[in-house]
């Protein structure tokens, strides 16, 4: 496990309109040897072959497409495809669906389609999704035989987040931007990078279309303008332009540095298990997934990084508290090899609380019905 780092990436003063703040990230030096592009699909619903036995089925938008060289010279972008408006909006007369053969898959020798953020989400759904190894008499013959199947989360689209798209279309892109952080009533709601700035003003707009959580839409919602932070300079301290510059740039990297440890840090400080999806070249393209802690951040993501470990692609996905709970119950369900004792002690709780929080984390059919009616019995008799 390890943490994450925005390497090779600097932070910008933030933007602000009305609930949303969008923290720029900039690069000196633009990653010239992979490029990405975006491919707009004709139906935004998809269903993912990830093996023979298993489908993902999601809003799926848009795929990315990456490029790159194994010589270090310039990787060209294929360019954006882009629907009209009258096409886009257009009201369909039956639900259009498209077949996506892996989530991420080779169209040739130097390119590799894959299916943005639905990385990340097929890995947190994936968690454990075999179920029970050991046939312990607690669990139900669906259990054991089908473990997971099906796994269903929700997500909000981000033109359903209040503010999120007038952001995007009112703010100028910085200099050399190839990434922002978006919050939305200062809680991080996502993270996007890109390899080059031409890449970036080519897919940012795509962060619309992307899926953000429960608590990032209901904080949209129900939330106020938050306040901008302004740079203030003591008259007294500058006495020329030279003064005025290094002020100025002091203000900057105080910002820079209160940003990265306070305000990202629930992204940045974590401890993340890392999967490699494919390797391209130099470059490797991973998913990662938190330690699930509960009552702190928790974000699922996806990542491409170079042998140095600089950052070239990151796009997240910030986790409700409930779907937050579910994944820190699975893993420590299967860290007992699903025994339920086992796990009700590492929890501090008994064997019946344990059984009522499966059922109240969606989990109740995995149990066998009449062991969740002696719980519920226990519970009740507890309570008495």
């Amino acid at each position: 496990m390890t943490d994450l780092a925005l390497t090779g990436l600097t932070t910008r003063p933030a933007q602000v309109w009305g609930g949303v703040r969008l923290v720029p990230l900039v690069r000196e030096e633009p990653i010239e040897d992979l490029r990405l592009d975006a491919r707009l699909y004709d139906a935004e619903s998809g269903v993912v072959e990830v093996d023979p036995r298993t489908e993902y089925l999601s809003y799926i938008p848009h795929g990315f497409v990456a490029s790159w060289t194994r010589d270090g010279t310039p990787a060209a972008a294929y360019g954006t495809q882009l629907r009209g408006p009258a096409e886009r909006d257009r009201t369909p007369s039956r639900m259009p669906l498209r077949f996506h053969r892996r989530m991420a898959r080779r169209a040739d020798r130097n390119r590799l389609r894959f299916l943005p953020l639905h990385l990340a989400l097929e890995g947190y759904l994936a968690l454990h999704f075999g179920g029970p190894e050991i046939v312990w008499e607690e669990w139900s013959h669906r259990a054991i035989s089908h473990g997971l199947s099906p796994r269903v989360e929700e997500a909000y689209v981000g033109a359903e987040v209040g503010g999120l798209e007038d952001a995007l279309r009112v703010f100028e892109i910085h200099p050399g931007q190839c990434g922002v952080l978006v919050y939305v009533a200062d809680a991080l709601a996502a993270a996007f990078v890109v390899p080059h700035p031409d890449d970036y003003r080519a897919l940012y707009a795509t962060l619309v279309h992307d899926l953000y959580g429960e608590l990032i839409y209901h904080y949209a919602m129900l939330s106020g303008p938050v306040p901008d932070f302004r740079a203030r300079i003591v008259d007294a301290t500058v006495h020329s332009l030279a003064d005025l510059r290094a002020r100025a740039r002091r203000q900057q990297d105080e910002w820079a540095a209160f940003h990265d440890r306070v305000m990202a840090g629930g992204l940045l400080d974590a401890d993340y298990t890392y999967r490699r999806v494919y390797q391209m070249g130099g470059y490797r393209l991973s998913r990662f997934l938190p330690p699930f802690e509960r009552r702190r951040e928790n974000h699922i993501g996806e990542l491409v990084t170079d042998g140095a470990g600089r950052l070239a692609y990151l796009k997240t996905f910030r986790l409700s508290e409930n779907q937050v709970r579910r994944g820190h119950l699975l893993t420590r369900l299967a860290a007992a090899d699903w025994n339920l004792a086992d796990t009700a002690v590492t929890l501090g709780v008994t064997e019946p609380q344990l059984g009522l929080r499966i059922e109240a984390a969606g989990f109740g059919h995995l149990l066998r019905q009449d062991v969740l009616d002696h719980y519920r019995a226990q519970a009740r008799r507890a309570a008495r």
